[in-house]
């Protein structure tokens, strides 16, 4: 069974250090609502809105450890009047069910997907 999961951040500026940061914030946040290991990880794709270009998120992943899986950097559509400064990412995942997936949308990425509540996942987990 493979499974994905969404989430987004947003950076505040277009600097190398604010891209990684924000990138590992995000991924760090995905594996913990989500209770995953790296070996349950088979991919992760990442885009970026083209104001972003001063390195690859997937840099990050690296430096956590996410060395043998597949990476792949995408420059996000460009749509007018869309989110800026925008990280966004999927990771595709073995043996999750999809009704037990934590999307994560963090910052001004909350946006994007309303519907969906970190904060009401993260509530109900300390209850």
């Amino acid at each position: 069974m493979i499974k994905s999961i969404r989430g987004a951040i947003t950076c505040d500026k277009n600097c190398k250090t604010d891209i990684l940061s924000n990138a590992t914030q995000l991924l760090n946040a995905i594996i913990s609502a989500n209770k995953l290991s790296k070996d349950e990880i088979i991919c992760i794709f990442f885009s970026c809105t083209s104001d972003l270009d001063k390195v690859y998120p997937a840099v990050a992943a690296r430096q956590l450890g996410f060395t043998d899986i597949g990476l792949m950097c995408f420059q996000e559509m460009q749509v007018e009047n869309s989110l800026k400064m925008c990280i966004r990412v999927m990771l595709l995942v073995n043996q999750k069910n999809q009704r037990d997936v934590v999307h994560v949308y963090l910052k001004g990425a909350e946006k994007l997907r309303p519907d969906l509540k970190l904060s009401n996942f993260l509530q109900n987990e300390r209850d």
